[in-house]
């Protein structure tokens, strides 16, 4: 039994889907019995008015029928319930109920039962208001110091208040400066309204003000009109809160002081009667509702104030005295006596959980049987160890991470690629500047075996392609249900993208017996679109700076085999030469050798090879899969593009220097710009006027400045991203080749990847430069190391973005050269030592200095040629 947890003497749940908020709840002795002891009100949206007196035999007792001593339907939604002296004539209790467009005041009475079922109660309407404006809450007490009775205040939802000298009404008056309406209360010590208007601050109107002000219903007003029929409506204090109010309660539980309490979103205030705040308290979470009452140490209030993370907190004026644990979020509380039990807790939620509580614990009566002693019996004992090892060696056993309930997932999403383009373009925004940009089709299917809560879909794709719509939510999911979402895929940026892929995740709950609000789960699955979504067919090309050729261990198949949608038809099995035209502009040539098992894909920029090179090798590997041809491999043996590859680098990294310069430019502009003004703040203000010595003109010029400032950094940024999005596909055709060129497993090829493609995004604080150096160095460090003492070498903790790129193309160069000498890709704690096995013995490594001043690498790189091509050179045996 938790002492921190609220303990249920009584509750129940009204009605089924009803809705409650904070005025549906009321605690009076609204039958005026006489003995003191409150009765629960509840009024809900539904139009449902329930009284109740509860009386459990013992804490915790379910709801009883006698409980209920009244339930009637008004037909109309019930926006507040209060108790007071609402009827002329009489000092008893009455019922105010508040509708949308309806006031009512009703009498409740009991009648003694003759027979077993108990008494009966009854209401009677007294009189009722018809609204001309639609109410939004109210407020009661004795205005203009009346003796006896209360008045009634009701807030319409345009700002008008209405108030209502029982069964008649008075007056009307409008809240200058109205947008919405907030919470409002009355201090019958000051007699004074108090709110909180949209400019998030309270807000003190005097009656006698409200009473002598111009009438409401009087727009157009002459001079004269208003001379004689009374003055504006001047608010008599005002406090800045900065954030909005939920609630307002005011109480004076002696003569001497009277507080204020405004509950607000993030702080707890008190003010005093003319608005100076007394205290305040910073709350660490979000409120629902309070209510002050009286505490034991004089001088103090007590308030109780629930949240929404079900949690009930008692503070003694700042200081937090208790928290306890509720079922539920409450929307309204109230402190009640209930048959000799003073301090009952009632709480109510937007549900309609209603419960009467109280704080501590009850004394556990509960005593620990004692156990009967028995004679250790070893050869059960035995048996049983045995039993249960057998069942630790069987799991053991198993190397399945997930259970068997969970090998056929829970959710399964896929997502399935048209095979042809859309017809019609889906194309929005996109900045391309062909003629049509293509699009095509991505059917995604979510099927659902299990019920899955809340699941939400999003359709990542790296930029420069873009979908239509990334971002899906659908309801809660049923047992073997399915939903199905269409989008389009096309090229947005003026740019090629560095893959042809994408992924889907959709996140979801599934609830549990011990975890109803659901266990969170992620499912995923990726596509692969199509080449034609970049590029269209053209005439090859000839002439190219870049080249790489590609051998394979089979003949050469034709191109209307492997590229039926490039080619035409046509041409038939004659075809040898392909173009591809992408849509960015640039032009890459596929050829395919009559007399070798080669192919040559060759282009002007660098970046442009690796989605053709990578197709190429891809649909090779499926043709001959198809023919059950399992020995099939590529390979390469030409020179790495490292030159090419570096001059890339140089300008990626140029550009995130300019955006550096264009920050610290900005900066000092932005600080000459603040200081000009605050000069002319000093001038302006300053009573004896003086000229302003040109800081106006100097204040202009500096704003064009930091435009134009502002204006070359997105441009820089622009540039940038299409540069990083260039050296991401030099990277992955570079990883490719290192791969063909050294046969590497996939396991290592994951290696490569993770070392050279760590960032999915470039930024400032971040880049790919230092990245990529760190992996590099570490991988030369372990398990490309020569010696024990390059091992010894500790690296830096910190990335920082470096002065240039030289060390960086130095480690990237050493480390082809350790490959090449027969280096191998390992993660594992001991590749050191193995490492010495594997090397050659008579291979000496490469200085450093040699391979900086380009020394030709066999098998890996070459020198560039004067005109720009990469020449290929055999590799030595």
């Amino acid at each position: 039994m938790s002492l921190f947890k609220a303990r249920d003497w009584w509750s129940t749940i009204l009605g089924e889907k009803e809705e409650f908020d904070q005025g549906c709840l009321c605690v009076a002795d609204v039958d005026n019995s006489g003995s003191g002891q409150d009765k629960i009100i509840v009024g809900s949206y539904m139009g449902y008015l329930r009284i109740f007196n509860p009386h459990p035999v013992k804490p915790g007792d379910e709801v009883q029928a006698e409980d209920l001593l009244l339930e009637v339907q008004l037909r109309e939604p019930i926006l507040q319930v209060e108790v007071g002296k609402f009827v002329s004539g009489t000092e008893g209790l009455h019922l105010a109920v508040l509708h949308c467009r309806k006031l009512c005041v009703y009498a409740v009475s009991g009648t003694l039962g003759n027979v077993e079922h108990g008494n009966q109660y009854q209401i009677k309407l007294m009189y009722e208001h018809n609204l001309q404006r639609t109410a939004c809450n109210m407020t009661y007490g004795p205005f203009g110091g009346v003796k006896g009775r209360d008045l009634i205040c009701i807030q319409s939802m345009d700002g008008m208040l209405m108030l209502f000298e029982q069964e008649s009404f008075a007056f009307g008056r409008f809240l200058p400066g109205f947008l919405l309406p907030g919470p409002l209360a009355y201090s019958s010590r000051t007699d004074s309204f108090i709110t909180v208007s949209s400019c998030q601050q309270v807000e003190s109107y005097k009656y006698q003000v409200l009473a002598f002000a111009t009438d409401a219903d009087e727009r157009q007003e002459t001079e004269q009109q208003k001379l004689s029929s009374g003055k504006r409506l001047a608010v008599d204090w005002v406090l800045n809160i900065g954030e909005q109010a939920l609630d307002i309660c005011v109480v004076s539980f002696n003569q001497g002081i009277s507080s204020v309490f405004v509950l607000g979103e993030r702080n707890f205030f008190c003010l005093k009667d003319n608005g100076q705040i007394r205290f305040m308290k910073k709350l660490d979470y979000s409120p629902s509702c309070f209510i002050p009452y009286c505490s034991v140490q004089e001088g103090t209030t007590n308030t109780l104030i629930g949240n929404h993370n079900k949690m009930l907190n008692v503070y003694q004026d700042v200081t937090l005295k208790w928290a306890t644990q509720l079922p539920d979020i409450p929307v309204s509380v109230k402190v009640a006596n209930f048959q000799d039990l003073k301090g009952v807790i009632v709480t109510l939620s937007d549900d309609g959980h209603l419960q009467c509580s109280y704080l501590g614990t009850d004394p556990s009566i509960f005593q620990a049987p004692k156990v009967e002693s028995r004679e250790i019996n070893y050869e059960e004992m035995n048996a049983e160890m045995k039993e249960l090892q057998k069942i630790i060696r069987e799991a053991t056993k198993t190397q399945d991470i997930l259970p068997e309930s969970e090998k056929q997932r829970d959710l399964t999403v896929t997502a399935e690629v048209s095979p042809d383009l859309d017809a019609e373009s889906q194309a929005i925004d996109s900045e391309v500047k062909a003629e049509a940009v293509p699009s095509v089709t991505v059917k995604i299917t979510i099927q659902s075996r299990v019920t899955a809560q809340k699941p939400s879909l999003a359709v990542c794709l790296q930029a420069p392609l873009a979908v239509t719509c990334d971002q899906f939510s659908f309801g809660d999911l049923e047992p073997d249900s399915s939903e199905t979402v269409v989008v389009s895929v096309f090229l947005k940026g003026i740019c090629s993208p560095s893959e042809l892929e994408g992924t889907c995740m959709v996140s979801y709950t599934i609830p549990t017996e011990l975890n109803p609000e659901g266990i969170p789960r992620v499912a995923q699955c990726g596509f692969t679109l199509p080449l034609r979504l970049v590029c269209l067919p053209a005439q090859p090309s000839k002439a190219a700076n870049h080249k790489l050729t590609i051998d394979t261990n089979k003949a050469p198949v034709t191109f209307l085999t492997i590229f039926p949608d490039f080619v035409d038809p046509s041409e038939g099995d004659q075809a040898n030469a392909l173009g591809f035209q992408f849509l960015t502009g640039s032009k890459t040539t596929l050829l395919a050798s009559k007399t070798s098992q080669r192919y040559r894909i060759q282009s002007d920029q660098l970046e442009d090879l690796w989605l053709i090179t990578k197709e190429l090798t891809h649909r090779l590997e499926e043709h001959f899969k198809k023919q059950n041809c399992k020995d099939f491999a590529c390979t390469f043996s030409g020179s790495i593009p490292l030159q090419e590859y570096f001059e890339l680098i140089d300008r990626h990294f140029e550009l995130r220097l300019n955006a550096e310069k264009f920050r610290e430019l900005l900066s000092e502009r932005a600080v000459q710009f603040r200081a000009i003004e605050r000069r002319l703040l000093t001038r302006f203000k300053d009573k004896t006027p003086a000229p302003l010595q040109h800081l106006d003109t100097l204040l202009e010029g500096t704003f064009r400045e930091v435009i134009a400032l502002a204006d070359a950094a997105e441009e820089n940024q622009a540039n940038m991203f299409q540069a990083f999005t260039k050296l991401k596909s030099a990277t992955h055709l570079v990883i490719m080749l290192i791969s063909l060129w050294q046969k590497l497993s996939t396991d290592q090829v994951a290696i490569l990847e993770a070392t050279f493609l760590p960032l999915a995004e470039d930024t400032q604080e971040l880049g790919w430069e230092e990245t990529v150096d760190a992996a590099v160095s570490y991988l030369l460090r372990t398990c490309l190391s020569k010696s024990s003492k390059e091992q010894a070498l500790t690296l830096s903790s910190q990335l920082s973005m470096p002065k240039d790129t030289s060390r960086l193309k130095k480690n990237i160069t050493l480390f082809c050269d350790r490959l090449a000498k027969g280096g191998r890709l390992s993660l594992s704690t001991d590749s050191a030592t193995q490492q010495a096995a594997v090397l050659p013995g008579g291979c000496a490594t490469i200085p450093e200095a040699d391979v900086e001043e380009g020394a030709v690498i066999p098998g890996s790189m070459a020198r560039a040629s004067s005109h720009g091509h990469i020449t290929k050179q055999k590799s030595k045996p």
